[in-house]
């Protein structure tokens, strides 16, 4: 980092009282500065975090564990059985459930463990309903058991243990197929002497071999400065599955690599452990911001899903060879095969298994688990301004002010640390922003909003509100002695709220009243940074594994803090409405069920080419595992882009689904009217595609939120079967109905678009180009140009007049855009409601229309009849592309309406049909022979 922000951290910590060492000035300042890119050094690799270590040398093939079937009991809602380590005589319980759509649950914990070990509470959203598991065959080798459907049983093999799930003949599953479930029991410390015992050698042997030894770094580890108490010792837990017909899998985010995941052999696990990575490498297993730990495969015949429901730091392995054969009745063949080993460091083994079979399929199953996306304010999906920092008030306004000057709209304007009062969060910088009311007011007037930071980390202060009320509650994170876990942030010395306990979330979440959150007002929303929790001198960047929340170590909730963080702000925010308006919460750690309460972002990323290129496989893996609302930063966090980089960036941007540009403090200002006419206009042009195209975003949004169903997905997800699509991780689909190529690579002049879909056709969504499915296209490229297709058989709403921000369009019309299939047929939908209340869940206040063209005629319907909405909004036009020009065309029951024709483009244009668009009503176009409409 450069010298400006050093300086301006070196003079806020030493003049902020309490007055702290200058010596912290000083670490920050040798830290911050000289550090071009990650210093890898800074974090563990596998071999450093002993834990991993020791799983990854178990030898594969030489299961100690055996089912004891004498122990087994069946319930109408699960199966027990008794699983024991030969090698040490420890019993593991094993639990196995049958899900209610399509999923199976296995869970394993020790049969009488000598404490309690953690179960990852608040992630999953219900109890999940369970369906019968009946009884096939038993014998000494194993039972089978019935997953409902005729041909799909669980196989439990005894000896050693092992797990298939089969469909007919083929092996779908298999669980320690391989042999690598290892379980560290607790045990006591063999060199405490506690209550004057020793344990005898034979007593506690480690879990794979038959010799006993604690081996180094079981009881207490050392990484650099930093050392780990572990007074629970070992417990680390490892599990692994094997895909067989399987070459692809991805998810497991947050990583910065591409879509499809790579073999690990020979080189680290994928790590899921939420850290705060300074300006983060690209294309390697290093862990970043946040953890979900859900896996897909995906093959042509079916897609499945791993959920490994842990919160402590975990690796997972991946591997990718050719099978022997398929474990299949008929005779052997070599296969494709995948194997995946997870390992984990604390808690149990709870693994959701979700058995497809299709794309969709996986989706809806793991949103039942975890819940889908949260329903954003329509606004959110606007374009955002934020940057590290405005100076104050006027530069705020001047900013503002910009965007109507160059008319760019924006919907939000964001404020950084700087902007609170020494960086005591829920304040105000009194020299600097000594009247956000008033601010605040100025862009209500412009139907504007703001986004502030509220950070996880509290400065130690005692005339501070804030920290003085979580002291006295006695709510911060505890140190492994019992006082309060204290680490340094960006305030000094902070404190860390416990948000795994429900009072502190109260607490927080009553902070946003408009009382208790002074100079806040309805159109202020939040911004959770530095939640993983980021603690600079902490090992890794984050807090210590030892650290205690009420009875559990931190090693043991690690990865939920964040998801915890954003939660509580996200009920603050709705509690400040009295339940009525939606929050906007931006977080940057997460977990499995993150989804449920806003936006995250991919953290701190360079103004490089690689660095664009990358935002699009990061979101995309984050898509697949339920969080929709993904975007990077505009332009580059660190570094200073170039006019065609940031260009570039935008016209990016502008298709992904969360659009905000950002920047470093140390960087030149980058507004985006600051880089020559010809480029403000390019970006200007790219900001409005994203405002004419707010319909179709709002209604996948709302999509995703009733299914689940990913809004940027890759194009496998919607063309399964088609194996080049397996790998592309350059382009996009925007639901099912647009396809996004972006241009990526410095110094362009074309790019080369896969379109999908032998049979089917694309339409340039600019010049109306029609080109067929199944092939790649070349596709010269301007700096103007953004590659997108619109899908033959679609029908995609925009809103074509643009305005200042997304709140002064809402009542205006919309323009239909019918992309015919060769069959001359096409459908889609239009979302409407207020954009902000949950008065669409709670009155049923929406419009939602079906919109269908056949047999030369265009209809709408209502989908929702017992819904309740008016819209001001009307249908102005009508495009059908790809169409021969008709004779007439009538609005059914009010007579003929002008069209024209572009017989170049085959664009056929209905002017202003005059109907509402919460209306029924129907298109009928006269042609002098049937359907000659379609081309």
């Amino acid at each position: 980092m450069g010298f400006i922000r050093i300086l301006i951290e070196l003079s806020l910590i030493c003049m902020n009282p309490p007055r702290m060492s200058c010596l912290l000035a000083v670490w920050l300042a040798v830290v911050l500065s000289g550090i071009q890119a990650v210093d890898r050094s800074n974090f563990k690799t596998c071999i450093q975090s002993s834990f991993c270590k020791r799983m990854r040398d178990v030898v594969p093939g030489h299961s100690p564990y055996r089912a004891l079937l004498e122990t087994l009991e069946l319930s109408n809602t699960r199966l027990t059985l008794q699983l024991i380590n030969d090698n040490n005589k420890v019993r593991l319980l094993l639990e196995l459930y049958r899900l209610q759509g399509n999923m199976t649950r296995l869970k394993i914990n020790e049969l009488k463990p000598l404490r309690p070990r953690f179960e990852v509470p608040d992630v999953l959203i219900a109890d999940p309903p369970t369906e019968p598991l009946s009884l096939v065959s038993q014998d000494e080798g194993g039972v089978v058991l019935s997953l409902g459907a005729d041909a799909r049983h669980l196989v439990v093999s005894a000896r050693p243990f092992r797990l298939d799930i089969v469909e007919g003949p083929h092996v779908l599953l298999s669980v320690n197929s391989r042999g690598l479930l290892a379980f560290e029991h607790q045990r006591p410390r063999k060199d405490t002497g506690i209550g004057q015992l020793t344990y005898s050698v034979c007593l506690y042997p480690c879990l794979w071999c038959d010799k006993e030894e604690d081996q180094a770094d079981m009881w207490e580890e050392t990484f650099k400065s930093h050392t780990d108490s572990k007074p629970n010792g070992p417990t680390a837990i490892s599990m692994d599955f094997s895909l067989p017909g399987v070459e692809h899998v991805y998810g497991i985010p947050e990583h910065a690599e591409n879509l499809r995941l790579k073999t690990t052999d020979g080189h680290d696990p994928y790590r899921l452990y939420n850290l705060d990575v300074f300006q983060y490498e690209l294309y390697n297993p290093m862990a970043l911001y946040g953890s979900v730990p859900v896996l897909l495969s995906h093959s042509t015949q079916r897609t499945m899903g791993i959920f490994w429901l842990n919160a402590a730091e975990t690796w997972v392995d991946i591997s990718s060879k050719a099978a022997e054969n398929t474990d299949s009745v008929q005779a052997p063949s070599k296969v494709a095969q995948t194997d995946v080993r997870w390992i984990s460091e604390s808690g149990i083994i709870d693994v959701f298994i979700m058995l497809g079979p299709k794309p969709t399929d996986v989706f809806a199953q793991y949103a039942s688990l975890t819940g889908t996306q949260s329903f954003p304010p329509l606004f959110a999906l606007g374009y955002h301004q934020c940057r590290w920092n405005y100076k104050d008030q006027e530069d705020v306004r001047s900013v503002d002010q910009g965007f109507d000057d160059h008319d760019i709209p924006y919907d939000f304007i964001w404020l950084d640390i700087e902007h609170a009062d020494g960086k005591r969060y829920f304040t105000w910088d009194p020299a600097h922003f000594s009247q956000p009311r008033e601010m605040l007011q100025g862009l209500v007037d412009k139907r504007r909003k703001m986004v502030a930071i509220v950070d996880p980390h509290i400065k130690v202060d005692s005339g501070y509100r804030v920290h003085k009320e979580i002291r006295s509650k006695n709510l911060y994170v505890k140190n492994k002695d019992g006082g309060d876990y204290e680490g340094w942030c960006w305030p000094g010395t902070s404190g860390y709220p416990d948000f795994t306990n429900p009072e502190m979330r109260s607490w927080w979440a009553s902070m946003f009243a408009y009382d208790q959150y002074e100079g806040s007002m309805e159109n202020l929303y939040i911004w959770n940074d530095m939640n993983e929790p980021s603690v600079f001198n902490g090992p890794e960047v984050t807090m210590h594994k030892d650290a205690l929340h009420g009875s559990w170590e931190h090693r043991d909730i690690h990865n939920l803090y964040g998801l915890y963080v954003q939660m509580a702000t996200a009920d603050g925010l709705i509690q400040r409405s009295g339940g009525v308006e939606r929050p906007f919460v931006l977080a940057r750690a997460f977990f499995a069920g993150s989804q449920r309460y806003g936006a995250v972002w991919t953290g701190d990323n360079a103004a490089e080419w690689s660095h664009l290129k990358i935002s699009i496989p990061m979101c995309l893996s984050l898509g697949l595992v339920g969080i929709s609302f993904c975007g990077a930063d505009v332009g580059g966090f660190f570094k200073s882009p170039s006019s065609e980089l940031l260009v570039r960036w935008y016209q990016t941007g502008a298709y992904q689904p969360f659009f905000r540009a950002h920047a470093h403090l140390d960087t030149p200002r980058r507004e985006p009217w600051l880089f020559g006419p010809e480029n403000t206009a390019l970006i200007r042009e790219a900001v409005r595609q994203r405002y004419a195209l707010l319909p179709y975003w709002y209604l996948l949004f709302y999509k995703a939120h009733g299914t689940g169903q990913p809004v940027m997905r890759p194009l496998w997800v919607e063309y399964p079967e088609d194996v080049t699509t397996f790998t592309i991780d350059d382009e996009y689909l925007l639901g099912r109905d647009l396809l996004v190529h972006p241009v990526t690579d410095e110094g362009s002049k074309e790019v080369t678009v896969y379109l999908p879909g032998t049979g089917g056709v694309w339409y340039d969504a600019f010049t109306f180009q029609r080109h067929e499915g199944g092939q790649n296209l070349y596709v010269p490229v301007t700096m103007s140009s953004i590659p997108v297709f619109q899908r033959g058989g679609s029908i995609i709403p925009r809103k074509n007049r643009i305005r200042r921000s997304s709140s002064c369009m809402e009542k205006d019309p919309y323009t239909l855009y019918v992309a015919l299939s060769p069959q001359g047929t096409a459908e889609g939908e239009l979302y409407i409601d207020d954009g902000h209340t949950f008065n669409y869940e709670q009155k049923k206040q929406f419009v939602h229309r079906r919109f269908i063209f056949a047999d030369s005629t265009l209809s709408s319907s209502n989908i929702s009849p017992d819904s309740q909405f008016s819209t001001a909004s009307w249908v102005e036009r009508v495009l059908i592309l790809g169409a021969h020009k008709p004779s007439s065309v009538t609005l059914k029951t009010s007579g003929q309406s002008p069209f024209d024709f572009d017989e170049a483009t085959s664009v056929l244009t209905v002017h202003k049909p005059g109907v509402n668009a919460g209306a029924d009503w129907t298109l009928l176009f006269q042609c002098r022979n049937p359907l000659s409409i379609v081309l």
